[in-house]
Parts: structure tokens; C-alpha cells; sequence
């Protein structure tokens, strides 16, 4: 889009401008009131300040942030060189499309060519939008390519801290030689950040071509700008006397030159202080006087040769899995278990579980999580485990009836070595209802135990007679290699014997436990580590042959 801007001269002897907008093949057309707003806001700016700045090279939209100007006409137009110079005063508008050719902007000196929307992409190559809408474009382009599925999007910049300090410096130039003039207060200390005026302007042209709505979204774009030579930052300086210097020459451009600069026991520049303005704030504070006793800036800035470097990252927060897994096999483990590069066992439940939902999501990794775990030879049956699948950057939201196809599949994987029960897709909330749970579950379990004698009644009474028995575990042998040496207090809440048709030394031992205890030590001692054990109380030596949990009691996923 061209524009074209005719000179006017208000009541006051003001410089204004009437914007006059005009469509080609890549331009986007501003209706009435747009114009109106754009034509109004630029009327209102003192032209002498606006000449200053623009001569110091500062661009056009970084001058009408500066001023406080919010109309997104300025971010959808072109604001090409013949514009800037009808702006200011400096052409008409029958010679613009002939100054077109002639004019080249340079990068601007505070933004670096952010809101010029001009940048070096991953591979280097000087990319140039003519607006907001075109950057808009090209993200939302990339964001399709990626493959996404979107019902709403959150927008994250990041910017190199040298703007926020160039902003400052001409701040505190503008403030110097214009601070007794009566625009400058009303005006000036309007300012918005970069960061919220890139924002302002590609935020709604996204909601428009993504057909969403932006806000607090598990989507995220983020644009990273880093600078492409990093600026040197002024040098330290010592004065005698210790304090603030400051010195005033005349360039010839008849610009101002400032320098402010803190020196005094070498500390050379201080942090920004300007109370609420920051460089993550909205609006910059006008605590200008703050700025000239706690910062070093030199002004006119130095010349910008080369625009930031931006990176688009598009990213979904972690999507949440929940379920219940049963295990079949006991020669199965957990999560993926390799010693000195030989698995262990012949599957993880890690794998067939969180392999199955990756591709549904689409996702770039996942990670498994469970409300404890058993040991690769232990069944676990009943109810089932609770488990969360944490899917990192998934670009699909799977339905309702998809996750139930993968359940069913993996519910009919050959083998049947793992199941699932109540998959769905649950929030991060998940996650700490079943960390809060898993420290007060209780277990129940289901051991084959052999004594070394034969069982008598007597047996069976002493082993159901005790209830909420305290033990105390030192930390098996079989753990030590990876577990403190601590002592534990656990508590076994109740137990009961089923005997075994034709065996006398053989049962199985029925029990409730505390989370955390451990129940083949419980049953053989561990040397003593243990007490009281089964076979403490039993008064024999006693061994343990198979184990199941058969059931984990849990609120978490179960069946409504």
C-alpha cells in the first residue's frame, strides 16, 4: 500500500496531516475511521520534536509510540520514506511515488528495525515486511506449516535489552530540550514499550487470519529478537571528584549531543531505577530524573546497520494423559530400564503406553509418570496403578472417541502384557491431586509365601490377629546401592492367609500396607533390617515367591 500525507496547518500554526490511503496487490485498505484517528493523531504531534527525532534516526512508528499513539493505522500502513518526509513537511504528495525510489530507511536506532518489522531470519537472510499485517502473515503461515491445531493462541516477545536503554537515552535527550514545553508532559510520558507495540500490532491481524481469539492459551508464539552485533556498551570513565558528569557540543546536524554518564569507585553504569517503567512495563514511568542520576547514555545513538535476528518458536504447554495401567508379565518393567547397554526385561510399560499416545498428540517427546512403582516382577492387577503421560508441543488435540481407540489398542496389543483403564485427557491439576494422594495411599497386595514348616492353624490366627502393626525398616540391601540408609516407621494395616490345597509350608498372604512399604522384606526380615517380619512372627525362616499388588487406593481416574 502506498499513503499519501497532505500538509495542513491548524488553528495553533500546528504542521497536521490528512492520510489518504491507497490499495495495490500487497497493500491492506484502512477504513474511514482508521484514517480519521491516524489523521488526527499525527495533527497533534509537535512537527519541530518529530523532525529532531526523525533526523536522530528514529522511525516513524518508534516516534508515535514515544508520543503515546495507540491507532493501529500506523502499524497496518506501509509508512514508506515519502510518507515520513510528507509527515514532516518535507515533500507533497504528487512527488512521493518518485521520492519512493530515492529514499532508503535505515534501521531504526531505538527499535533496531523491530517495528520496522525488518529482520535477519535462521538463515540469515535480511527479510522486510511492509506492516503488521504482513508479519502477521508470515507467522500465522509458519504456525500452519508447523501443523498446529489451535482454538487460541498467546503471544510472547522477547527483545534485546539495548532498546529499552536507547528508548531511555532519547527520552532523556527529549527531556532536556524540550521539558519546559507544554506538549511534553501531556505527551511524552505516554510512551509504550516495543515490546507492547509489536504486540498492538500483529495481535489482531492474527486473531483474523487464525480465526481465534488471543489470551491465556496452552499455544504459544514467541518471537526471540536478539541483536546481530551486539551493541559495545560506553566505557568507564573516572571523575576525580565522584559523581555525575554531564557535557553538552553542538553536531552538526545541530543536534544536541548529551552524555551522562555515573562514574565513582569504578562502578561505571548502574541498573535502571525508574520505579514503575521497566522493560517488561507497558508504559515506560516518566521518572526521568531518576534516569539522569542513575544511568550513563549517549545521544544521538549510534548508527544501526544490520536489524535483530528473530527466531518464531511454536509451542503448546504439556498436554496431560491420565489412566490407570494394569501389568501382566513379570518380566515387565516400569519405565525403560538398560544396563550397560542391555535392556532389561522384554517391554516398559513407559514405552507402550506413552508410544501409543505420541503419535495420537502429535507431540515431539513425552515423559511417563506413576503413583509409585512395582518392582519388574511384580504384577500389578486389580484396579491399576494411576499414570500421567506429560506429551511435550503436541499439535493436535486428540477427541474423546480417538483416545478411546488408542485405549481399546493398546488393551489388544499382542502379548497382553499391559492395560489400560480410563484414559482421557486430564490438566496439569492431575498432577498434583496424584502426588498429593500417593504419599496417603494405601496397597494391597497378594504374596505366595513358603515357610520352613509346615503351616498350623495356630499360624493363620497369630497372622489376622494383628491390626495397624507398626514396623520398622532399615533400607533393604537390594537398594542400597541407589537408596540412603534410613530407618522408616510403616504401618501394616491388616493381613489374612489363604492356604494352598495340598501344601503345608506354601500360602498366600493377603495384606493392606501404608504407601512405601516394602513387602518383600516385610516377609523374609532382610537380616534382621526388618522388624517384625512374617517370619519374626511366625518364629521360622520365611521366603517370598511371587507378589502382586491388587489394588492402589487412589481417587485419582477412576471410572465415574
Amino acid at each position: 500500500m502506498s499513503s499519501e500525507i497532505e500538509e495542513a496547518q491548524d488553528s495553533n500554526g500546528t504542521d497536521a496531516a490528512q492520510i489518504i490511503s491507497r490499495t495495490n496487490d500487497h497493500s491492506v485498505t484502512l477504513g474511514d475511521d482508521e484514517i480519521r484517528h491516524l489523521n488526527d493523531a499525527v495533527c497533534s504531534l509537535p512537527s519541530h520534536a518529530v523532525k529532531d527525532l526523525h533526523s536522530a534516526g528514529v522511525c516513524i512508528r518508534c516516534i508515535f509510540r514515544l508520543f503515546g499513539i495507540h491507532d493501529h493505522a500506523y502499524f497496518r500502513s506501509t509508512l514508506s520514506p515519502s510518507v515520513m518526509c510528507n509527515i514532516l513537511g518535507e515533500g507533497d504528495s504528487s512527488s512521493s511515488e518518485s521520492n519512493e525510489s530515492e529514499l532508503k530507511p535505515e534501521v531504526c536506532r531505538i527499535c533496531l528495525g523491530i517495528l520496522q518489522f525488518t529482520y535477519r531470519d535462521e538463515k540469515e537472510m535480511l527479510v522486510k515486511r511492509k506492516n503488521g499485517d504482513e508479519l502477521a502473515a508470515s507467522i500465522a503461515e509458519l504456525l500452519r506449516q508447523e501443523g498446529h491445531q489451535i482454538d487460541g493462541f498467546s503471544l510472547e516477545v522477547s527483545i534485546p535489552p539495548i532498546i529499552f536503554e536507547n528508548e531511555q537515552a532519547v527520552r532523556l535527550y527529549m527531556k532536556k530540550k524540550y521539558g519546559s514545553e507544554i506538549w511534553f508532559q501531556d505527551r511524552f510520558s505516554e510512551c509504550i514499550s516495543t515490546k507492547d507495540a509489536l504486540k498492538f500490532a500483529i495481535v489482531n491481524p492474527l486473531e483474523t487470519i487464525l480465526d481465534v481469539k488471543s489470551g491465556p492459551s496452552s499455544v504459544r508464539v514467541r518471537l526471540t529478537y536478539t541483536e546481530t552485533k551486539p551493541s559495545i556498551k560506553p566505557s568507564k570513565s573516572v571523575d576525580r571528584n565522584g559523581g555525575l558528569k554531564r557535557r553538552k557540543t553542538e553536531t552538526n546536524n545541530g543536534l544536541d549531543t548529551v552524555h551522562v554518564e555515573l562514574v565513582g569507585n569504578g562502578t561505571g553504569c548502574c541498573n535502571l531505577s525508574l520505579g514503575q517503567g521497566s522493560p517488561s512495563s507497558g508504559r515506560s514511568s516518566t521518572g526521568l530524573a531518576e534516569l539522569e542520576s542513575s544511568e550513563c547514555f549517549n545521544f544521538p545513538l549510534e548508527r544501526v546497520n544490520e536489524p535483530c535476528h528473530l527466531v518464531f518458536v511454536y509451542y503448546r504447554a504439556p498436554m496431560y494423559f491420565g489412566g490407570r495401567y494394569l501389568k501382566f508379565s513379570r518380566n515387565v518393567s516400569q519405565t525403560r530400564w538398560i544396563i550397560d547397554d542391555e535392556r532389561m526385561g522384554e517391554a516398559s510399560i513407559e514405552e507402550i503406553i506413552g508410544g501409543n499416545i505420541l503419535p495420537m498428540c502429535q507431540g515431539e517427546s513425552y515423559k511417563f509418570h506413576a503413583a509409585g512403582r512395582e518392582d519388574i516382577d511384580v504384577r500389578m492387577l486389580g484396579s491399576g496403578r494411576p499414570f500421567l503421560v506429560e506429551v511435550q508441543n503436541a499439535r493436535k488435540v486428540p477427541s474423546e472417541a480417538l483416545i478411546k481407540e488408542i485405549e481399546t489398542r493398546m488393551n489388544n496389543l499382542e502379548g497382553k502384557l499391559v492395560g489400560v483403564k480410563n484414559l482421557s485427557l486430564v490438566t496439569s491439576h492431575s498432577w498434583d491431586l496424584m502426588r498429593e494422594g500417593e504419599a496417603e495411599k494405601q496397597k494391597q497386595y497378594c504374596a505366595l509365601v513358603w515357610i520352613s514348616r509346615p503351616l498350623e492353624d495356630e499360624d493363620l490366627q497369630c497372622i489376622a490377629s494383628h491390626k495397624d502393626l507398626q514396623i520398622l525398616q532399615r533400607t533393604p540391601v537390594r537398594v542400597l546401592h541407589r537408596r540412603s540408609p534410613l530407618e522408616r516407621g510403616k504401618m501394616i494395616h491388616w493381613m489374612k492367609t489363604e492356604q494352598i490345597t495340598g501344601s503345608s509350608q506354601y500360602f498366600l498372604l493377603h495384606l493392606c500396607t501404608q504407601a512405601g512399604t516394602y513387602i518383600k522384606e516385610f516377609v523374609h526380615g532382610d537380616l534382621g533390617r526388618t522388624h517384625p517380619s512374617i517370619g519374626s512372627i511366625l518364629r521360622c525362616r520365611a521366603e517370598i515367591l511371587q507378589l502382586d499388588v491388587t489394588d492402589v487406593k487412589m481417587d485419582c481416574f477412576l471410572a465415574e
